[in-house]
């Protein structure tokens, strides 16, 4: 999608992180930008600084889990600034656990957001794209969408689907020669808020038992946070890479080089028929 200037982009998580700085790089190509996201004082923050920068921005609240919250963001939208011709489905929850340890509730909240933020974005927002036949849809993906450890079970699993709705994505587009691109954004490490995601779960999906956490387990948790702090990626440097993908119309978005090791010994195992590479590949070292 080579001319952005004029048009209209939406962001789903968009009020901090990632989607924020999305938002703001295609605010500055010149785009109409709609940010979506449960956080509302955060949401309202974020568009007052894109309109104080003389961007032309509104927000609007959106829990993706939810179809009919979607639909209204969705009329909000097209009400104000038409259909968006750019689509970040990008909201996504952290979570870290044992697949013994998750909870029913856990399951569901990570795949509420993460899978079907995806699935009600896409029934909401693709139909208009695919009957202008000009536009670009990314789906936040992650590393852990390519390669699968321990302790996060939930997480990867949301992950590697959405690789896979946006890999198909791109072939049924393909397939009926639509001018509508499709890009698979595939994070490492950024400098966000998405491991403290459990300031947004919602009150008949909380796991009691995280309250309880071990000292270890809290010294842990703690640098993981000191290391992300000193070693992730800025969101800008994302949003960067967000936009170029868009006006190149390119697939595959990966936000460094580090872990492609792991990605490669995983394909290696399945095309060899081996066993899976182990110990599995640490996406961090601390």
């Amino acid at each position: 999608m080579k001319e952005l200037n004029g048009e209209t982009a939406l962001i789903t998580g968009g009020a901090s992180g990632i989607g924020l700085s999305i938002g703001k790089r295609l605010a500055e190509a010149g785009m109409k930008v709609v940010l979506a996201d449960i956080e509302v004082p955060v949401l309202e923050e974020a568009v007052a600084e894109l309109k104080g920068l003389g961007f032309e921005a509104m927000g609007v609240y959106c829990d993706v889990s939810d179809m009919g919250s979607v639909e209204e963001m969705k009329n909000q939208v097209e009400e104000t600034f038409g259909n968006p011709k750019v689509v970040c489905l990008n909201a996504g929850v952290g979570f870290g656990s044992p697949l013994s340890e998750a909870t029913i509730s856990d399951w569901e909240w990570v795949v509420g957001v993460n899978l079907w933020g995806i699935i009600n974005g896409l029934h909401a927002f693709l139909p208009a794209i695919r009957e202008m036949s000009e536009g670009h849809i990314v789906i936040t993906a992650s590393i852990a969408g390519h390669v699968s450890v321990p302790n996060l079970g939930p997480y990867s699993a949301t992950k590697f689907a959405s690789v896979s709705i946006a890999e198909t994505l791109r072939q049924e587009l393909l397939t009926e020669n639509s001018g509508v691109g499709v890009s698979c954004l595939c994070p490492g490490f950024v400098s966000t808020n998405i491991w403290n995601s459990e300031r947004n779960r919602p009150e008949n999906l909380l796991n009691k038992s995280l309250d309880d956490l071990t000292e270890e387990e809290l010294l842990q948790r703690e640098a993981f946070m000191e290391w992300i702090s000193s070693n992730a990626k800025e969101p800008s440097e994302v949003a960067e890479l967000v936009h170029q993908a868009i006006v190149d119309d390119r697939f595959w978005i990966f936000t460094d080089g580090q872990h492609l090791e792991g990605i490669k010994s995983r394909h290696s195992s399945i095309v060899n028929g081996d066993e899976l590479p182990w110990p599995a590949p640490p996406l961090i070292d601390i």
